[in-house]
């Protein structure tokens, strides 16, 4: 069973399709989200226990729960295939992010909100030396996990050929590319591969791209954080195509 921790994710959670087995309140808890909250639950006939603040600190991963908690079945997941499916049905160009090795869970869900934001048809991310769907990056990500298609893989080389195969083109982001993100062409069905926050995008990810592109930093800083970068290149795909 899935923990959910704070008050949008748990809202968001509600609003979503996942079965939601009980939530649980801090004891004197209050606000207009928590109302909202209530509300939902009373509609579905989900079951609400409040506890004292402690026994949700005991429970919280996130350590951030903001006084609410949900019990829930696991997310669940999608498929790439399914995503480019959704575009279709939607008459749009894909636009898909695919994570190389994402490993802290606030960079996973802040890009998980930002996708959602921008109306990106899902997420794809890799099953192993990656972060998984956590309770902090449910939190983190603001809800928006509830409704981004997202897709666990086992291997992101194959899926990227298979992106190609269904007509996108795979940029991905690298600070050894030739080209800057507002000069690139991101206005046809695109893959958008983001790498590590340390190590960036491994070689052969590289080399299974179409074409690579850059941030340009004007700073001294090295590099941008990996969910403000694919925010940055996200919103220029978004701007380009109107």
């Amino acid at each position: 069973m899935a923990r959910i921790e704070g008050r949008n994710p748990v809202l968001e959670a509600l609003r979503g399709k996942r079965r939601i087995h009980r939530v649980i309140l801090q004891e004197g808890v209050s606000g207009d989200i928590i109302d909202d909250i209530k509300n939902m639950a009373n509609e579905k006939d989900i079951s609400i226990t409040s506890v004292l603040g402690d026994k949700l600190d005991d429970l919280s991963r996130s350590h951030a729960h903001q006084g609410v908690m949900a019990e829930a079945d696991d997310l669940k997941l999608s498929s790439p295939e399914k995503m480019v499916e959704l575009a279709k049905s939607r008459g749009e160009k894909s636009l898909i992010i695919v994570l190389d090795q994402i490993q802290d869970p606030h960079n996973f869900g802040a890009i998980i909100r930002t996708a959602f934001a921008a109306g990106a048809h899902g997420l794809i991310f890799q099953e192993r030396r990656a972060v998984g769907i956590t309770p902090v990056v449910l939190k983190a990500s603001a809800g928006a996990a509830e409704h981004l298609p997202l897709a666990q893989v086992t291997n992101i080389n194959y899926t990227i050929k298979d992106l190609k195969e269904a007509g996108l083109w795979i940029a991905g982001a690298d600070l050894s590319a030739e080209q800057d993100h507002f000069a690139a062409d991101l206005k046809g069905a695109l893959g958008l591969v983001i790498g590590n926050e340390g190590s960036g995008l491994r070689r052969l990810v590289k080399e299974n791209c179409d074409f690579l592109l850059k941030i340009p930093m004007e700073g001294k800083l090295g590099s941008l954080n990996a969910s403000v970068a694919a925010g940055v290149i996200i919103y220029e795909a978004i701007r380009q195509r109107g």
